[in-house]
């Protein structure tokens, strides 16, 4: 017939392609090309579904546009500690009594 090895990839080849097909992702494969929408299951029209998936959508822009807004907030920060280390770093740093700058 053949090689046993070319025999065994095959059966391992099969084998995950059946738990595969037997598993979530052959169960939305069948509700795919049987016509069959996740709104189907929940009782939702096709518009309503939408109007649901716009509203998501919606809600998690506005959550980005806040962290947006956040992450400006936090560059003005660190620019503002970057030019306060700039501006200081011609003056002395100040070091625990008795110690060096190395010992920081």
């Amino acid at each position: 017939m053949g090689d046993p090895a070319f025999v065994a990839f095959f059966l391992a080849v099969g084998g995950m392609m059946v738990a595969l097909l037997a598993g979530p992702v052959g169960h939305a494969l069948a509700r795919r090309i049987g016509g069959k929408d996740a709104g189907a299951k929940t009782g939702l029209s096709t518009g309503e579904m939408a109007a649901e998936r716009l509203a998501d959508v919606e809600s998690r822009l506005g959550e980005l546009e806040a962290v947006q807004a956040r992450l400006l907030d936090l560059e003005e920060r660190l620019d503002f500690a970057e030019r306060l280390l700039v501006k200081g770093s011609g003056e002395r740093v100040a070091t625990p009594a008795g110690g060096s700058p190395a010992d920081g």
